[in-house]
């Protein structure tokens, strides 16, 4: 299992080098922010941070709905979410 740096780091990553924007690459992007809302949730939940609110859900399919309908918001809306994890104490 990664740790909450590892998957911090990988999130930023990720985020930092962007993919592609054709329709293939978009439901990557979507996949991935998915993916990455579950784990970035979880680390909320496991580190007590207490934050609420649908970009903080436990739901896939609400976080590709999301995604899907926000197409050039993703990034900003994985490194708010970063952000605010950072300033949870651990």
């Amino acid at each position: 299992m990664m740790s909450s740096n590892q998957i911090r780091s990988l999130i930023l990553a990720t985020v930092a080098l962007g993919f592609a924007a054709a329709p293939a690459g978009a439901q990557a992007n979507c996949d991935w922010y998915a993916k990455a809302a579950l784990k970035q949730q979880q680390e909320n939940e496991q580190r007590k941070c207490g934050f609420s609110g649908p970009n903080w859900s436990s739901d896939l399919k609400a976080h590709m709905t999301w995604c899907a309908a926000n197409p050039d918001q993703w990034k900003s809306e994985a490194q708010r979410r970063e952000q605010q994890l950072s300033t949870c104490k651990k």
